[in-house]
Order: structure tokens, then C-alpha cells, then sequence
């Protein structure tokens, strides 16, 4: 299910493989997998976050995002904010999945998912991981505005 990290160091791979799960995709997101991606013995606590194709945008009818990304790079930044929260929570796996192509109204865009011995660090990581792939993962997504217009939206 996940993608190869083509430019991370072998140690770092090697941590990876064992701990977490990255894939960008263009299929829909199965939220039961992402979640038991995640799910471990020594885990007392999973959180899931889901970001949806909403509706309204400042005041502005969306009718689809288009989805893309520099996906090279968005692994490695992805693989580097997964290892950042483990250097900062102690947690058990992380699952990270975002959608690429073209998504409806409802459809679920991205999945982050942690697992923890206690829920305070679960629901910190995933704060944190999900903020900070909007800031700095190279994935941009287009938006279908009501009135037929068009707009890129870059990482913020």
C-alpha cells in the first residue's frame, strides 16, 4: 500500500518501514484501513483525522478539487514530518494518505492517523503533522468554483 521514499537515508527507510505508512494515491481513501493501519497492542489510543471536500470556501461555492503534487518530494517531506513526531511524542505508528486527482464534494482528501500508549500524544502528532503538511509538503490543490472559475492553491 505505500509508496517507495526514494531519497531518504537507508537508516531512516529502516525506521520507516517499521513505524509508518505514506502513500499518495488516486483511489478513494479506505478511512477502516488507514485506521487499522495503526492499531498496535501497545497503543491505547488511535486518532483519525479526515479532511473532506467541503462545500463553502470564504463565501464560495466549491464544486471539486483537482488535487496534485511534486510526489518525490512530498514523500520525503512527508517521511520527515513522521520522524519529527516521533522524536517529539511518544507514539506508536503513523499512517499518513492523501488523495491526488480529481475529488467530489464529501470525498475524503487526506488521512493522517496515530497511535499512542496515551491519547495526549496521539491527538498532538496528529495536529501537528496534519498542520504542517498543509504548510510545507508540495501538494497543491485546484478549485471549481461555482461560477466556473478556477484557482490553485498552494501549501500555507
Amino acid at each position: 500500500m505505500s509508496l517507495p521514499i526514494n531519497s531518504v537515508r537507508l537508516d531512516t527507510l529502516l525506521f520507516l518501514k517499521k513505524k509508518i505508512m505514506i502513500q499518495l494515491t488516486k483511489n478513494e481513501i479506505n478511512h477502516t484501513e488507514v485506521t487499522e493501519s495503526v492499531r498496535s497492542h501497545n497503543a491505547g489510543a488511535v486518532v483519525l483525522f479526515l479532511g473532506t471536500v467541503r462545500e463553502m470556501t470564504e463565501g464560495k461555492r466549491t464544486l471539486a478539487l483537482d488535487y496534485d503534487a511534486y510526489s518525490e518530494m512530498a514523500e520525503v517531506k512527508l517521511a520527515e514530518l513522521e520522524k519529527l513526531a516521533f522524536e517529539q511524542w511518544e507514539i506508536t505508528k503513523v499512517t499518513i494518505v492523501h488523495r491526488l486527482g480529481h475529488l467530489d464534494l464529501g470525498d475524503i482528501s487526506v488521512a493522517v492517523a496515530v497511535s499512542s500508549p496515551h491519547r495526549g500524544d496521539s491527538f498532538e502528532a496528529g495536529r501537528f503533522i496534519i498542520d504542517k503538511l498543509k504548510e510545507t509538503v508540495p501538494i497543491w490543490k485546484k478549485e471549481h468554483w461555482e461560477d466556473g472559475s478556477t484557482e490553485w492553491i498552494h501549501p500555507q
